[in-house]
This record gives structure tokens, sequence and C-alpha cells, in this order.
């Protein structure tokens, strides 16, 4: 009998306090914080089985399942997750977590600054992607799991989970890095800043301390998204999507919106400048830019590299040009060249960057025939 690939239904978020400063990469410290995260399946009694989902830059703790007063509030990577499902929740104990900085719950900028009695804003420490880990790893030991059957994650979640298997190669079993890169290239880093300067030059961005004037920079982080979200299509994506429909049938000769392409845009820039926190982009977009293991030696990814010890699966897409598959297999390279045991799958996807989202049949029956190696 086959097994029905059901969701995993109304889910809970909960809240973890931590007392104990947390040191960061940066020189600061953020004092006692909260992380918000949500859990899904079941921990066995050795907690030999969980895996831990980490989020790209505007993703969340909401990996999966839905709200009880909400049933159209699906997790981001609920395609993948459930009983029966590559993430399969009869068999592992998957958790979701809200980084350090974010806007969903994880104490971050519009958190209060116990030393001042106001919203932190840009006094907010600038993060590091070690940092998120960091911070994971205790909220690791406070559910009692010495060591992750896996880490997963796409994009700038992928690249968490690479860090996992260098700052804590004792503490990490399998690592799923998706869509993502030993570090940012020139392209990448010129991308993020031309969001970033959208946002800070936003007369109502205030230096970062908006939350205390009672507006939002609104503007640019509408346009922060709308040029991320160019990028994280491809451009057999985009004109298969719009191509250059116009929306009523011919040219109006203004600057309203005339091409579908440009009412999805809008659509997406207003969507997201809605619920997510300006300072919060600063700090997520800053972290990729200063993503670079390497760097603690002398660039050479291979030496890095070879203080892991777990197993491997890298996936890339052909269309993602943001993170492209030459740059995963910088990553494979790097661990061959230390004997580790690494699985490579580029695959042939059309929608871009965003391609680590999708409920594709042959990326999902990758990451299943994987996991289903994994021992607990």
């Amino acid at each position: 009998m086959t097994k029905e690939k059901s969701g995993v239904g109304p889910v809970v978020a909960q809240r973890a306090h931590f007392a104990a400063p947390l040191k960061l990469r940066s020189g600061g410290v953020v004092p006692a914080y909260d992380l918000v995260f949500e859990t899904y399946g079941t921990l066995n009694a050795a907690k030999s089985n969980a895996i831990l989902v980490c989020h790209a830059l505007s993703g969340n703790h909401h990996v999966a399942g839905h709200y009880a007063d909400d049933p159209g509030s699906l997790g981001w990577w609920d395609n993948i997750i459930g009983p029966g499902r590559p993430l399969d929740t009869d068999r592992f104990f998957v958790v979701g977590v809200n980084n350090l900085g974010g806007c969903h719950g994880s104490t971050g900028p519009s958190s209060i600054n116990p030393a001042t009695g106001k919203p932190w804003g840009a006094d907010f420490p600038l993060m590091a992607v070690i940092d998120w880990v960091q911070a994971q790893a205790r909220l690791a030991d406070r559910l009692g799991i010495d060591a992750w059957a896996a880490v997963i994650g796409g994009s700038l979640g992928g690249m968490q989970a690479l860090r996992w298997t260098i700052t804590y190669p004792e503490r990490i079993r399998h690592a799923l890095v998706i869509a993502a890169a030993p570090k940012l290239t020139a392209e990448n880093i010129a991308f993020n800043e031309v969001a970033r300067q959208a946002i800070l030059t936003d007369p109502e961005f205030h230096g970062g301390h908006f939350y205390e004037h009672g507006v939002k920079p609104v503007r640019g982080l509408r346009l922060a998204r709308m040029l991320g979200h160019i990028t994280y299509l491809s451009d057999d994506q985009m004109a298969e999507k719009f191509g250059r429909r116009l929306r009523h049938g011919k040219f109006s000769y203004d600057y309203d919106v005339e091409f579908e392409v440009e009412s999805y845009l809008r659509y997406q820039g207003d969507k997201f400048a809605g619920y997510f926190d300006a300072n919060t982009y600063l700090l997520m977009t800053k972290a990729l830019d200063y993503f670079d293991p390497a760097r603690e030696d002398d660039g050479d990814l291979t030496a890095t590299l070879a203080r892991t010890k777990a197993g491997f699966l890298v996936v890339s897409f052909t269309t993602d040009w943001r993170f492209s598959p030459a740059r995963s297999k910088e990553i494979v390279h790097a661990l061959l060249a230390n004997g580790r045991d690494v699985s490579y799958a580029e695959i042939d996807l059309n929608s871009g960057h965003d391609s680590f989202l999708m409920a594709d049949p042959q990326y999902h029956a990758i990451i299943d025939a994987y996991l289903k190696n994994v021992t607990l």
C-alpha cells in the first residue's frame, strides 16, 4: 500500500528564551534573546532523527503546515515536508527556526533594546552566518539534540548547512546544500548593495530608527524586493510567464503599468514591503556578503572543508544564474579533494534561483533518495 503524501496539518509556533549573551563575529553582543521555531514529526528516543531546515533571506520558521486559524498560511517549503514526502515526518523530527535578527518573532531590529527601552533599529548588531549557526546550536541543546541527522537549506539556508559542517563537525551527520555557493561573486554583492541603497536612501528610513517615527521605508523595501525578484527568476521563466504581454492590449505611452511583468514585480514588491522589516533585509543581505568560510584559510576552500566530517548532497539548477552550478561544483571539488562522501545533482529546471522551492518530481526524488539512506 502506497503511503499518502499528505502535509503536516495544523502547526504551532514555539518560543525559546536564551538568557546567556551571544558574542558575534562582528565583535558585537546580543544580550538575552528569543528564537521562534516550529517542529514537525516526533523526536525519537535516541534523539537521532532530527533535521534542521535553514531559511533563506526572506524565509522564517514557518516551513510547513498551516495555522489552525488560517488554513491558507502554508509554510514556505510545505511541498517537501510531511508523511511520505522527502522530509518524511513519519521518520524525521524536522525543526524550522527564525534566525536571530529576523522579523518573524525572533529577537531582531524591531525588538526592544533593553538598554534603551526602544526598538533596536540600526543599533542591532550585524550578523554573520556563523552567528546563526551558533544560535541554532543553542536551540539544539535546548531540544536535547546532540547531533543533527541532517541540516538542509537552499540559498542562504544552504550556506548555513555548509557552515554547520565546518563549525560543528561532530554535531551534523549529513548536509544538504542546495542552490548555494562558498561565497558571493562581485555581481551578487553588487545586486545586494543596490537593494540596500534603495532602503537606506528612502526618506522614511530615518537612519534605521523609523519605528519611532511611526513610518516604514516602504518605497525602498519595495524596490529592493523588485530587484531581488528579477534575479531569482530565469530569463526563460520570465519569457514563459510574461513575455511582452500588455495588461490592456495596447501602449498607453505613460509611466503607469503597461507590461504584465511590471504588474507582477509591483505586486511582489508591495506584498513584501507589507510584512518584512527593512533593517532585517539589510542585515540578511550583509550576512550573505560576508559569508566566506575559506577566508579563515587564506581563500583555500579545500583546507576549510578538511574540517568537515558529514556526508553531503549538493544540488544546483541549470537556470540559476545567481548561484550557478559552477559555484556548487566548487564545493563538490573541495569536498572530493578531502575524500568526503559527496553526491551532486544538477537539475534542469527553468525556475531560476527559486527552483529550490519548487515541487519538481525529479528534484524531490533526489532529496528523498538521499534521506532514505540516512541512518538513524
